[in-house]
């Protein structure tokens, strides 16, 4: 998708309304389509645009940027290989990255596109020029292997980091999972997101000091923030209807904040599992079918203990035959804080597609990313649902990473430098 070009300084408010005129005056010409169209109209939000100037800020003083963000409509995700076992290459490259990623979130490029000698080489690549900033946020990750003897860093471990225990849900593809760095770019315009994780790989890779490893281009945001309409998965459902979006809530269930070393407060464990959907398995299946699997309805979002999408669902409410109308194997029941002792994880996916698989199928899926103060926290909701969730017929998780995401650095620091010190 490319952006139109606006003069520098005007906002530019793109309305997603108008880039689909054109579909919906054909699916209106069906019949049947009209009132059901009109209903999903009066339900949007009608302000629901994009600001292509907006910014967030890389430093500052609590968690970093894109965690608790307002998720943007896009994201790339890539993870990294370290390649050097100097713990000095590693600083380097946390240290050039932070530098990069503070001047791309504010629009800016990193350094000359076209350099003034004809044998120059461009030290930004240049595919952003003229398209602001998007609201882009880039969050870095530290994965296990960091933290181990090779960098001198195994006392700053945090507490709770390892690698995630094997869950009934795996099967995971070498290729796919792990990783010692992570960085998530996310953007409103995709292109944006592209540029930032395009330029920091090629840092990577100048330093000498690590090497792509696995990454995944996301859109089609699958979690919402506070204020922002229930987006849609790939399998036609409203996605995150009950995400945290409350200050108490990020406090309580996604912030460290123990007492622990002053560098790691305010940090977050990032768990990343790429989720393969078997979309034409799913859609030959009746819809009523795929309500029980959810335990939802497709359309309105509603639990079918409710009416409304953001009713409380009911899981002991029975039907007239004294069957659970929210089956116990439905998506909601095994994933529902009401059901877990509590525990709840802040979720930031996004959809993915990957074209075709070898059979001529479409490969596409949910790029899971969530964070949480314990990874074991995601680990009790992703074992109920890997042993019993009704839609495990329908999906796999092909890939998965865990990385310590430290706090935001403060102005003229840089991403984990107290690791350093």
């Amino acid at each position: 998708m490319k952006q139109k070009q606006l003069p520098t300084g005007e906002t530019a408010n793109v309305s997603r309304r108008h880039l689909l005129k054109g579909a919906v005056a054909s699916a209106l010409a069906m019949p049947g389509v009209a009132a059901a169209h009109s209903a999903a109209v009066a339900k949007s939000d009608p302000e629901d645009r994009v600001d292509l100037s907006h910014q967030h800020a890389f430093y500052g003083t609590g968690g970093q940027a894109g965690i608790i963000t307002p998720p943007q409509r896009h994201v790339m995700f890539m993870t990294f290989d370290m390649t050097s076992q100097n713990p000095r290459d590693l600083q380097i490259l946390l240290a050039r990255w932070s530098a990069a990623i503070a001047q791309m979130m504010a629009g800016e490029i990193i350094g000359q596109v076209e350099p003034a000698r004809n044998s120059g080489i461009g030290m930004d690549t240049g595919e952003a020029l003229d398209l602001g900033p998007a609201s882009l946020t880039v969050t870095v990750g530290l994965g296990p292997r960091i933290f181990g003897e090779t960098y001198g860093l195994a006392q700053h471990k945090p507490a709770l980091m390892r690698e995630l225990v094997q869950l009934p849900s795996d099967n995971l593809q070498a290729e796919l999972t792990g990783g010692d760095l992570s960085l998530q770019a996310c953007a409103d315009d995709p292109q944006v997101a592209y540029h930032a994780i395009r330029n920091l790989a090629r840092i990577a890779k100048d330093t000498g000091a690590a090497a792509t490893r696995w990454s995944v281009l996301g859109f089609g945001r699958a979690s919402a923030g506070k204020g922002q309409s229930t987006p849609r998965n790939l399998f036609g459902f409203k996605d995150g209807t009950r995400n945290l979006t409350e200050k108490t809530d990020f406090d309580k269930f996604v912030w460290i904040n123990d007492g622990g070393p002053a560098w790691q407060q305010q940090g977050s464990y990032q768990v990343v599992r790429k989720i393969k959907m078997h979309i034409e398995n799913w859609d030959t299946d009746r819809v009523s079918d795929q309500n029980v699997v959810f335990g939802r309805h497709k359309v309105s979002g509603a639990p079918l203990s409710g009416e409304k999408e953001f009713d409380q669902p009911d899981f002991t409410k029975k039907d007239s035959a004294g069957e659970r109308i929210i089956p116990a194997t439905s998506h909601i029941s095994l994933a529902a804080h009401e059901n877990n002792q509590g525990i709840r994880i802040l979720r930031r996916s996004y959809n993915y597609t990957d074209g075709l698989n070898n059979l001529g199928m479409l490969d596409a899926g949910l790029l899971f990313i969530s964070y949480q103060k314990d990874p074991a926290h995601f680990e009790t909701l992703q074992s109920r649902l890997g042993a019993a969730d009704a839609l495990n017929e329908y999906i796999s998780h092909i890939g998965s990473g865990i990385f310590f995401v430290p706090p935001a650095p403060a102005a003229g620091e840089y991403i984990g430098s107290q690791l350093f010190a």
